[in-house]
């Protein structure tokens, strides 16, 4: 992506420059920076509503582990394919023209999604809504950066767009746990249509438009190549771990770092590439694409396997599942708006590694859950601290990309942050979901059920309690017991992974204390 039209006085580490300050934002920017906002809550609610629903998408679709696991992420995959793509066509046609076009066009798809009447249908319209989703994305930071031209007030609008994205985590499940309650699993892709409904009409009043005069010519091969860099790795990561590595899942895998290999050499010799490499040299760039990337990957996984764990393990209804991952949703929202305030007094370095800490010890607080309601208040205070944590480091590692690019070059470090964003949810689920779903089948009794009822319960956690309750009072209790620690098992295992990346992410950015 290439330069903005708004003119930009700063340096390339925020401070303004010559004898002339940023012009401050008016009350039409703020204004706008709420509907930007409310996109971003868009996609956000739509992420986390659809966790509490996959149980009931489990009995009421009988998807297997690999369709499940494609329902819930494959709208991330093809998102973040898509992001740099889209990026450049908003370039050329107008952020806030697609930013519209892309409110429709989710509507439209989770119409789709919410009628559904197989797996395949679902996600079909999953990734009709990865595709519109992909046009809303790059419109959000990109107008950020044009709005907000002092430093100051950017961090501030950074802050608000993370926090919003939070809050649509946190509203996700309440609205996704009442309307579960009341309706059927459908009911929860509708509520997509109100807020597009006010994105349309609120949008051209306050929003300014933001297009390069100059782009320079869209390189289809680019196109093609950063699509297939990245769901083929990511597929053959997800399929390998649900059923083992194969040669088949090895060479998809080197498709898509082929592909990956490729898409970077030619960026190289384009005069003007989809994603400038150029700003990868900048430390504080690089770093703050991988701690967001890493953060969004521990909270993405997370929300997956605890959505299933509170309703199948614990035994909690939706709107009870969505009650208890409030305070942590919660704590994500304040501690968001918080890193504004910190960063005034602290380098951003410190405070990123110090939120990246605080996510590692919730990750490892999941090492204390049980399968039992005395776990409550341990997924409570772990969930809090990975919130706050992955708050924090989200708002700031946002502001450090944009704020450490070259004013000519934003358009290119926001589509690089949100392809960061969007990768990190796809791989969370992916990974961290197969991990548990691999130690949760290689830990289940199966000599306790009838042969034909083993792939059933292998294929799922809500296929396996399923199979529990059709069995006789006695077997089944033992099978269920087996069935939930299995599934903790495997949370265990994830936890700790988690932990260690994340404390590898504070490390790396502890590095920025001496830079910031």
């Amino acid at each position: 992506m290439s330069t903005q039209t708004t003119k930009d006085t700063r340096n390339d580490f925020g401070p303004a420059t010559g004898t002339t300050a940023p012009p401050r934002a008016t009350t039409r920017d703020w204004a706008g920076l709420a509907v930007l906002a409310l996109a971003l809550l868009l996609l956000a609610v739509d992420a986390t509503v659809l966790d509490l629903a996959v149980p009931a998408i489990s009995a009421d679709l009988t998807p297997t582990t690999p369709q499940l696991l494609w329902i819930i992420d494959v709208y991330s995959f093809v998102l973040a394919g898509l992001l740099v793509v889209m990026g450049n066509l908003g370039d050329r046609i107008g952020r806030r023209r697609l930013l519209l076009m892309g409110g429709v066009g989710f509507a439209v798809a989770s119409a789709i999604a919410a009628w559904s009447v197989s797996p395949e249908m679902l996600i079909a319209a999953r990734v009709l809504q990865g595709v519109a989703g992909a046009t809303l994305m790059p419109a959000t930071l990109g107008l950020i950066r044009s709005m907000f031209l002092d430093p100051r007030q950017r961090t501030v609008a950074i802050a608000v767009w993370s926090a919003m994205a939070g809050g649509g985590a946190a509203a996700g499940p309440l609205l996704g746990g009442w309307l579960l309650e009341h309706y059927w699993w459908g009911s929860v892709f509708l509520v997509n249509l109100p807020v597009m409904l006010a994105l349309l009409v609120l949008g051209p009043v306050l929003l300014p438009e933001s297009r390069d005069p100059n782009p320079g010519r869209f390189d289809l091969p680019s196109a093609v190549l950063s699509m297939l860099a990245l769901v083929p790795v990511v597929y053959a990561v997800k399929e390998s771990a649900a059923h083992g590595p194969s040669l088949g899942m090895v060479g998809i895998g080197a498709i898509g770092v082929l592909a990956g290999v490729l898409f970077v050499h030619r960026q190289c010799g384009l005069e003007h590439p989809m994603i400038d490499l150029k700003l990868f040299a900048l430390p504080r760039f690089r770093i703050a694409v991988l701690t967001s990337l890493l953060s969004v990957f521990a909270l993405a996984g997370e929300l997956f396997f605890a959505s299933q764990y509170l309703q199948l393990v614990l035994g909690h209804s939706p709107l009870e599942a969505g009650l208890l991952l409030l305070p942590g949703l919660a704590a994500n929202v304040i501690a968001a708006l918080g890193s504004a305030w910190l960063v005034r007094y602290l380098r951003p370095g410190l405070v990123l590694s110090g939120s990246l800490l605080v996510a590692a010890m919730g990750s490892a607080l999941f090492l204390l859950l049980g399968a039992d309601a005395t776990s409550n208040v341990t997924f409570i205070v772990a969930f809090l601290f990975t919130g706050a944590g992955v708050g924090v480091s989200l708002t700031i590692s946002s502001d450090l990309v944009v704020s450490s690019a070259p004013a000519a070059r934003a358009g290119a470090a926001a589509a690089v942050s949100e392809t960061a964003y969007e990768t990190g949810i796809a791989l969370g689920v992916a990974v961290l979901g197969s991990v548990v779903m691999a130690v949760f089948r290689n830990g289940l009794e199966l000599s306790l059920i009838p042969a034909e009822h083993a792939k059933t319960a292998s294929e799922s956690l809500g296929g396996a309690t399923e199979v529990a309750r059709g069995l006789p009072e006695s077997v089944g209790a033992e099978f269920l017991t087996s069935v939930h620690e299995a599934f903790v098992s495997g949370i265990h295992i994830a936890a700790i992974g988690t932990s260690a990346v994340m404390l590898l992410a504070a490390a790396v950015a502890f590095r920025l204390r001496v830079r910031s």
